[in-house]
């Protein structure tokens, strides 16, 4: 099973970065931020939203004592080798790796049941299917959380929503440790529901919703520096309960201003799963 625990720097001297973060400006009409995921037609934004590049402090978490919770701050880091090191094995993915991420989901979380719904691979390259999303954002909303439920849990769908349930995906590095385009967090303590905007989502069929952030000083930014392909991030990005515990989690790509010129490209693999309680 995975320690609860990661590496941390021998040197006291603080490692914290100023970087930018692209957090969502006020639409001047007030009207709400939407997004295509199709193509859009004649005449048809892709977006309405548009994002002010903001310099903001992002803490090293190797310089802290590693103990952040899901529960509190949004998030956790893991220390829990792939089970399979071939990530252009998609069968491998979805048996090995699914399995045992739902492992780690449920000693970090307590959870009776977790389920894998889905992955990506980005790759910070040109031309790559899916890249680093570097906007503040969190996956998902009071509405489409439940929803996820709905779609994916047929007849049990109505009777789950009857108990807390929570959406929490696994984050890591594959082939190398990160270079640059880190994955940053904001502790969900910094960042209020006021600061999340909701946002559609519009397919062709459906419309869906995520959330972006509107800035504060306040939100207080974290990343793992150079962390490596045994090191996992677990993001809560929605939770059931209102209890005071974290329910959604902004969180972003950045690129750090310190990386060499000749970093190699990140790459990464999200797990995306459905985490039910007997509570």
């Amino acid at each position: 099973m995975p320690d609860t625990a990661f590496s941390h720097q021998q040197s006291a001297a603080s490692t914290a970065i100023e970087a930018a973060f692209n957090y969502i400006e006020p639409i001047p009409s007030g009207e709400k931020p939407y997004r295509r995921m199709d193509p859009p037609g004649p005449g048809q934004l892709e977006t309405n939203a548009t994002y002010a590049p903001i310099q903001m402090r992002v803490h090293d978490l190797r310089e802290t004592d590693g103990q952040q919770t899901l529960d509190a701050e949004g998030f956790a880091v893991v220390n829990a080798p792939s089970a399979i090191q071939n990530f252009s094995d998609v069968e491998a993915i979805r048996t090995a790796y699914y399995a045992q991420s739902e492992a780690i989901v449920a000693q970090a979380t307590g959870a009776a049941r977790v389920i894998t719904f889905d992955h990506t691979i980005r790759r910070a390259v040109p031309g790559a299917d899916r890249a680093p999303v570097a906007r503040v954002h969190n996956d998902y909303t009071e509405k489409s959380g439940p929803q996820r439920v709905r779609d994916l849990m047929g007849d049990e769908a109505e009777t789950l929503l009857k108990g807390r349930f929570a959406i929490v995906n696994l984050w890591r590095p594959i082939g190398h440790p990160v270079e640059d385009a880190p994955l940053a967090i904001a502790s969900a303590k910094s960042v209020p529901p006021k600061d999340f905007i909701e946002q559609d989502l519009i397919y062709a069929d459906r419309v869906g919703e995520t959330t972006l952030v509107q800035h504060s000083e306040a939100h207080h930014w974290v990343y793992l520096s150079k962390q490596t392909p045994d090191e996992a991030i677990l993001i809560k990005c929605f939770d059931s309960a209102k209890d005071g515990r974290a329910r959604f989690t902004a969180h972003s790509a950045f690129f750090d201003p310190n990386a060499p010129a000749d970093a190699r490209p990140r790459e990464s693999i999200e797990i995306r799963t459905l985490v039910f309680f007997d509570d």
